[in-house]
């Protein structure tokens, strides 16, 4: 049962320490995030090296030379590099999961932490529940956030089935159990769920052992029903349709909360659950992180796909705060790596509309290069350039991580690649070691900007993509306009070759220029000058300015970080047109033009959409640059159809304008 409410852990801090505990305030698009896997980081206690001393299904799995097995990286381990990563500029650390592992299973070790038996404790790979209220009081006291990365869709691998099975749980013929319909289910093609004897009662929450809380459909193939209802790799399924299924899992994770602490959560494999869970746990989770003094609880899920429009259907439609942005990632490794159109910049941001509703946008989305399953930006640069310099690889790394950290959104650090760590490929080939490796498909590997290999302790506070992203990280800091302004894609009128975007914060109101060149030729870019006058703040080349034309000489692979001497242009026209209606595969496109907005301009000009005759109707849409669109889900327009909206117009100065359209 949960207990009472109780604000977090401050019993050893003098009262000057808890004056300074910013984190608990500060605002998520002000963070820099560096994602770990704690058992490839940092090894501070040996002892646990073997996992469990009482709990065989926790036990061994220590492997250090090999790519697949535990390497003995744990909480402690962490803690002793907290001011390694404060020196980084890291703000929040998220981490993959910690909780308790079944660590041998069919397809390998769960050093990764995805194996889950218990829910309320710690994997003692990774130390104990002491340990990890050290590491968060610690990284507090630092002004770190700490992440959970937590898992709602599967648990461990322990139901069988007796068509595939052997009464001891091995398999009868191949190591698979093919995916069965829900038509096939209706039908009574069903699996005969049973637990072998030597697991019967492994999991915690005790629930969480009874094969009815499961879907029991056989091995998912990642399409149609399969990717909900199918086992993830063999994974125990949960039917998180099932109302105590939903109930349960929340419990679960405001037990930790209340228990531990944590800042917010990373949710995995989040296209796996039923649309309908994220409806019920987000607000849950959040609202009882507030209750528990934790007034910025953040919630961001993985949802793996590209595409903004169903990535975002988990942030509208979902509910939920935020997700990983793979369609950046899919964009800056085309741009920056493997020399596409700048075009595909271009409508990355222009579809961030997709994101807007009442409660979240674009600003919260999770930026990345790389991580634990895909691979690292070192090795989409090496595939794509193999036989570019070493020089020239740095850069290309250099220059993509400050575009992360200039662009709307949050950054988020793969670890190691501020060690110009490469990998051989994707997942488990992607996971090197900090500390000395003994993986020699590792130690082989070129790392980018130094003679070091994975056989070293990779710490180098000197490297020079640990200074570059610590010099990214106190620029974006300096500059509210890179963590909280809203972008817009400016137009390069003579080279296609480079983008450029402003941010312009609505408090402020500045103009901040961000122009990149990701050739590895010298390129100039034209844009229109909407200031009398720009400084430069960062980057490279020369600045050009005559009237109202600014031409930016950027040379191979860098970019230039320019602020506007003066306010932007205040738009005193606020008419509103609202255009034809659009349909896409799953929403409804609400276009609005306002008459004297210029494409590109970097002024402030917010459209809020309400679902009524006035402001005082429920909130629909914020949005804040052309093209101003609402994006519907076609439920909420269907609910709308026929009946009056609401736009109010505001500019810069605070005037503002409203007005109404039938739909």
């Amino acid at each position: 049962m949960l207990g009472g409410c109780s604000s977090p852990d401050t019993s050893h801090s003098s009262e000057s320490e808890k004056d300074t505990l910013t984190y608990l305030h500060r605002d998520l698009r002000d963070e820099n995030f560096y994602f770990v896997m704690p058992d490839r980081f940092n090894n501070g206690n040996p002892d646990n090296d073997l996992g469990s001393k009482t709990h065989a299904i926790s036990q061994g799995g220590l492997d250090v030379t090999s790519k697949w097995a535990f390497h003995g990286g744990d909480m402690q381990g962490l803690e002793e590099k907290l001011d390694y990563l404060k020196g980084m500029g890291i703000t929040a650390i998220w981490m993959t999961p910690i909780l308790r592992n079944q660590a041998v299973q069919e397809g390998g070790f769960g050093h990764h932490g995805y194996w889950i038996v218990d829910f309320t404790e710690i994997d003692p790979h990774f130390g104990t529940n002491d340990d990890l209220k050290s590491l968060i009081h610690a990284a507090h006291k630092k002004d770190i956030k700490i992440f959970f990365d937590i898992i709602t869709n599967h648990t461990a691998d322990i139901i069988r089935y007796q068509e595939c099975h052997n009464s001891d749980g091995t398999f009868k013929g191949e190591h698979t159990c093919p995916y069965k319909s829900m038509q096939d289910v209706a039908n009574g093609d069903t699996y005969t769920p049973f637990i072998p004897d030597h697991l019967k009662e492994v999991k915690h929450p005790a629930w969480l052992n009874d094969p009815k809380y499961y879907n029991n459909q056989g091995d998912s193939f990642w399409q149609g029903e399969s990717a909900i209802n199918g086992d993830f790799a063999g994974l125990d399924d949960l039917n998180t349709r099932d109302p105590n299924v939903v109930s349960g899992m929340v419990e679960i994770y405001q037990n930790l909360i209340t228990e531990f602490k944590p800042d917010g959560f990373r949710i995995d494999t989040v296209k796996h659950v039923d649309m309908s869970f994220w409806k019920d746990f987000a607000p849950k989770i959040v609202e009882h992180a507030q209750a528990q003094g934790i007034p910025n609880f953040h919630i961001f899920g993985e949802v793996y796909d590209g595409n903004a429009e169903v990535l975002s259907s988990f942030t509208t439609e979902g509910t939920l705060p935020s997700v990983l942005d793979f369609g950046f990632q899919h964009a800056a490794a085309e741009v920056f790596y493997r020399g596409s159109s700048t075009d595909v910049i271009a409508k990355l941001i222009n579809n961030d509309d997709f994101y807007s509703d009442a409660d979240s946008n674009a600003d919260l989305l999770m930026n990345f290069l790389g991580n634990h399953d895909m691979g690292r930006p070192g090795l989409f640069i090496n595939r794509a350039t193999p036989d570019a310099s070493e020089d020239e690889k740095l850069k290309r790394s250099v220059v993509s991580h400050g575009f992360m950290y200039f662009s709307r959104g949050i950054p988020v650090v793969y670890y190691g690649d501020e060690q110009g760590f490469t990998g051989d490929a994707h997942d488990v080939d992607a996971r090197e070691d900090m500390f000395p490796s003994h993986v020699a498909s590792y130690n082989d590997n070129n790392l980018l900007g130094t003679s070091a290999t994975t056989a070293d302790n990779n710490f180098d506070t000197t490297h020079p993509l640990y200074t570059s992203l610590a010099y990214f990280a106190h620029i974006r800091a300096s500059q509210p306009a890179l963590r909280r302004g809203v972008m817009v894609n400016r137009n390069v009128t003579n080279n296609s070759d480079v983008f450029a975007f402003s941010r312009i914060d609505e408090d402020e109101q500045k103009e901040v220029l961000a122009v990149f060149n990701p050739t590895t030729a010298q390129q100039t870019a034209q844009l229109t000058a909407y200031a009398a006058g720009y400084e430069q703040l960062s980057g490279e080349g020369d600045v050009n300015h005559t009237e109202s034309v600014l031409l930016v000489s950027l040379p191979p692979l860098s970019y230039s970080l320019l602020k506007a001497t003066d306010k932007a242009p205040i738009i005193t026209d606020l008419s509103v047109k609202m255009g034809k209606v659009e349909e896409t595969a799953s929403r409804v496109i609400l276009p609005f033009t306002v008459p004297s907005k210029v494409t590109d301009t970097p002024s402030i000009l917010r459209l809020e959409l309400f679902a009524g005759d006035n402001i005082d109707a429920a909130p629909l849409v914020t949005d804040y640059h052309t093209p101003y669109q609402a994006i519907l889900s076609k439920a909420q327009y269907r609910a709308l159809k026929g009946k009056r909206i609401t736009v109010k117009a505001t500019n810069g100065e605070g005037a503002s304008q409203l007005h109404t359209f039938t739909l």
